[in-house]
């Protein structure tokens, strides 16, 4: 008897995006795609509010940057009749949308995009219409906080890692390269730098309000005061109240080191969390350490770490692994994915303990998601 398929893989690339479907034995994946073939999808979420509205960030060669919705998992597409666009008269364009979050809870229908450059906007009818969160877009010291729209991040600087605290929907954090990760208490309306104890290593003041580079920011759901970062500058956890970030990176092997761009959390055990490490010597190569590709994983909330390599290549692997390009199940043992930029998505059934490749020769990987249906 076949297993009812419950598990989507959202893959977003270079050259379009594709769906990977199994069932909960994870033994078995399909590819469903391309879609928007040629065009750049930067990210897709499906809402698990109600586990079938799917929307995608797409950059097309006719229309621009603009958000796609599905109702039908995938089947059928209907572009936003209003796609994230900067207020007229503020001198700014949306280049890209990069990044989706679906709102709280208690708000059904509300999405939240994060752009490149640097700007917030929400849609309350599911993704249709998008307009501009002003209190952060027209804020006097957004071009400061971030550094201008040149500030050098690889494909532009970007606002990224919308997260919402899931017993109050009035506060919320957001991650920008560069500037930092911010933080409001009142849905948006005001902001405040959330970067104390976060390093700035590449300006002469490396503990600055401001400035930071986070890659990847994370709330646990059931521990919303625990908070994660992978930044340029090392690995921190917070535990709030008391609004510091705290290097775990340090913990790490010395000759593996605490850079990279992504990071995931274990669904159920605030304590529990994995990195892919890559090379920040010289130039910032941005590969697997010595071409050695290995996921680490921390037990106990960055104390300790472990390597974890089981059937990923033992040499000559110089994987590179995007910020929103790793991602974790809510099964038990959790799955956990992770797609590269020369096109290969990896998988593991069993927490990270042995590896697989599930798909080759894609474009080159943007982000992974996974979700349950």
């Amino acid at each position: 008897m076949a297993i009812r398929s419950r598990l989507r893989l959202l893959v977003a690339t270079r050259k379009g995006a594709f769906i990977l479907h199994a069932g909960a034995a994870r033994t078995r994946f399909t590819l469903d795609g391309p879609h928007f073939l040629g065009h750049i999808v930067h990210h897709a979420m499906l809402d698990p509010r109600d586990r079938q509205t799917l929307l995608m960030a797409v950059s097309t060669g006719h229309l621009g940057p603009t958000v796609f919705r599905s109702t039908d998992h995938g089947a059928t597409w209907q572009e936003a009749a209003h796609p994230p666009q900067f207020a007229k008269g503020s001198g700014r364009a949306v280049d890209h949308v990069f990044w989706l979050t679906p709102g709280h809870a208690s708000e059904p229908g509300v999405w939240y995009a994060g752009t490149s450059p640097q700007g917030l906007f929400r849609s309350e009818d599911h993704g249709k219409t998008w307009e501009g969160v002003a209190g952060l877009n027209a804020h006097p010291m957004l071009n400061t906080w971030s550094g201008g729209e040149q500030d050098g991040t690889p494909d532009g600087p970007k606002l990224h890692s919308v997260l919402i605290d899931p017993r109050d929907r009035n506060r919320m954090y957001v991650g920008m390269s560069s500037g930092g990760v911010f933080a409001t208490d009142d849905q948006g309306a005001t902001w405040r730098p959330f970067n104390t104890g976060s390093k700035a290593e590449f300006f002469p003041d490396a503990d600055r309000e401001f400035g930071q580079d986070p890659h990847c920011v994370a709330l646990h759901p059931l521990r919303p005061d625990r908070l994660y970062q992978q930044n340029h500058c090392g690995i921190y956890r917070m535990d709030r109240p008391d609004d510091r970030w705290v290097r775990i990176g340090d913990n790490m092997p010395r000759d593996i080191g605490d850079i990279g761009l992504p990071l995931a959390l274990h669904p159920r055990d605030p304590d529990t969390a994995w990195v892919f490490p890559m090379d920040g010597t010289t130039v910032w190569p941005r590969t697997s350490p010595d071409g050695r590709p290995a996921v680490y994983a921390t037990r106990d909330a960055g104390t300790t770490w472990t390597r974890q390599d089981r059937g990923l290549p033992p040499h000559h692997a110089w994987l590179t692994v995007k910020r929103q390009a790793m991602a974790t199940d809510t099964l038990d043992p959790v799955g956990l994915y992770f797609g590269t930029t020369s096109g290969e998505l990896w998988a593991s059934r069993d927490e990270g303990t042995s590896w697989r490749t599930i798909a080759r020769h894609l474009p080159e990987i943007y982000a992974v998601e996974a979700a349950e249906i």
